[in-house]
């Protein structure tokens, strides 16, 4: 009899290609990165281009009102360069004034949230320093889709039914966010005119018609009217998204980026220094062993994390220690290889982003990550502009002397982490999985089954993953088998099995590169986007 199943578990195949390559998590988004490309459009121009149509078909996760971060290879010289799209805190924005309104802990949503959002600077400032094309060639398909509406996909309109509650609290959000009273439904059409205009104005003048003038002044405005202290000020004092050097490590002969503080990816590398020291490739992929060595791992990270990390700016991080060979070979002392460890001290990391990738044909490679944190950001709509407004400062601590203590200015502690490879000079991957805290442990995950265990791009990114919280439940997806969940839980873990493919695992996009210069690309399933190739 003929065997027509498929080679590995899992509904997608690893696209291949020769020329420029995209991934996303909306089909509409792939489209218009891997038309730039088409065109002659480098890596960083495909990324912009996608991440506005992120914004328009993806409110839920990202957006003009959110903020941004970049990764980018340059083929020609072999160089790794971050670009930051970080919003700060308002200028007026203390622990003292929130205190003395009764406030013990940032809130989470509302106008006390709000920070600068530094998305569309980090878009404008992307293409123009690695980029070929007109910032408004690449705004032009979010514009056309918000205008003219777009099918609202199934998982999307999932997250979009979810949210209905904290919208309905806002005339604005109820306005832009829910025609008829209630969020789409998946294949209703859905429209955004009033953000088509936004986006033309930064098309036609650029960023800064989003960060003065109208849009600025209703943006703050409508954060003011909800108690916040966002002002015009604020967001006309935004005027770069500055080049930074990215931090990382060698794991196993693949060198990994990520963007320094105060982004969370310091976590990411130092799970890859502690692992590092395991045979991991002697465990099969699917053990306890191997989710309890990552959770450990995890673990201890995230209490450098939440306890050392902060705007280097304002605090001083020990970033070169926490990345040491001997501070990792510290922490893996405390790990116990049959037994629960430790739990880290508590943060509050969102958990909604829109992250995609793209190489060109010239090899040069984008990592890009755009966000508004938690499910529709602050829940506030800037009025007649159609920008849903990212919570961003709701992870800010109201403890002075903390290194992510609230103060005016001052960037937050980050989720959005994108992440990128290299082999020698040559890049090697671009990738992400995003979902707030789990970002780190999902970049660790991947790469684990990338380099310890060989796994093709899709296979990779199709694998059974779990997420580790800061509360110490352990959430494995249903296809790791009953007896290591068995095992996990005689060691300690408290262990919550969810469905196949769980949502708090996050969601990945990867591009690789083969040595043979073929870009080998994936798209998890657990989001509604595909990858797309020349």
């Amino acid at each position: 009899m003929d065997d027509y199943s498929r080679p590995f578990s899992g509904g997608r195949s690893t696209v291949f290609g020769m020329g420029g390559a995209v991934a996303s998590e909306h089909p509409q988004a792939s489209r218009a990165g891997i038309r730039v490309l088409d065109e002659g459009g480098t890596a960083a121009d495909a990324c912009v281009a996608m991440a506005a149509v992120m914004a328009v078909v993806s409110p839920m996760a990202t957006g003009m009102g959110g903020d941004a971060f970049a990764l980018y290879y340059d083929a020609s010289s072999g160089r790794v360069r971050g670009m930051e799209g970080a919003g700060r805190a308002p200028g007026g924005a203390t622990i003292q004034k929130l205190r003395e309104v009764g406030y013990r802990r940032m809130p989470a949503r509302g106008g006390l949230s709000v920070t600068v959002p530094g998305a569309v600077r980090l878009w404008e400032d992307a293409a123009r320093t690695f980029g070929v094309k007109p910032l408004g060639d690449l705004l032009e398909p979010a514009r056309a889709l918000a205008e003219g509406g777009f099918p609202v996909p199934e998982v999307n309109a999932h997250h979009w039914r979810e949210a209905e509650e904290m919208l309905g609290l806002s005339e604005s959000a109820v306005r832009g966010l829910l025609p008829g009273g209630r969020a789409p439904r998946a294949g209703e059409v859905f429209r955004q005119p009033d953000l088509a205009r936004t986006l033309s104005a930064v098309a036609a003048k650029g960023a800064d018609a989003f960060y003065g003038g109208k849009i600025a002044a209703r943006i703050a405005s409508s954060v003011r009217r909800d108690g916040g202290l966002l002002s015009e000020e604020d967001l006309a004092g935004h005027a770069a998204s500055p080049l930074v050097e990215p931090i990382s490590t060698d794991y196993r002969g693949i060198t990994v980026y990520e963007m320094p503080p105060p982004g969370q990816g310091i976590a990411a590398l130092e799970m890859l220094n502690i692992l590092g020291g395991y045979t991991l490739s002697a465990l099969r992929p699917y053990t306890a062993e191997r989710i309890h060595l990552e959770a450990e791992a995890k673990k201890l990270a995230f209490s450098d994390l939440y306890a050392r990390v902060g705007d280097p700016e304002f605090a001083s991080v020990p970033t070169r220690y926490l990345l040491s060979r001997e501070h990792a070979a510290g922490m893996r002392q405390q790990i116990s290889t049959s037994r629960a460890g430790h739990l880290a001290t508590s943060g509050r990391l969102g958990g909604d982003t829109s992250y995609l990738c793209a190489v060109d044909s010239a090899g040069n490679g984008c990592s890009l990550i755009n966000s508004v944190f938690d499910s529709f950001g602050s829940g506030i709509v800037a009025e007649g502009t159609g920008v849903c407004l990212q919570n961003r400062g709701s992870s800010f601590r109201l403890e002075e002397g903390h290194p992510n203590a609230l103060a005016p200015g001052k960037r937050p502690l980050h989720t959005i982490i994108p992440g990128l490879a290299t082999r020698g000079d040559a890049l090697w991957a671009a990738f992400g999985v995003m979902g707030g805290p789990m970002q780190p442990q999902g970049h660790a995950q991947l790469l684990v089954n990338l380099i310890d265990y060989e796994m093709p791009p899709q296979q990779a990114v199709d694998h059974p993953r779990h997420f580790h919280s800061d509360d110490g439940g352990l959430l494995v997806e249903g296809r790791v088998p009953p007896e290591e969940i068995s095992k996990l839980r005689s060691m300690g873990h408290r262990v919550e099995v969810g469905p196949d493919y769980a949502v708090p695992t996050g969601a990945a996009q990867l591009i690789r590169l083969t040595p043979e210069g073929v870009r080998a690309c994936a798209s998890d399933p657990r989001k509604d986007g595909c990858a797309l190739a020349q």
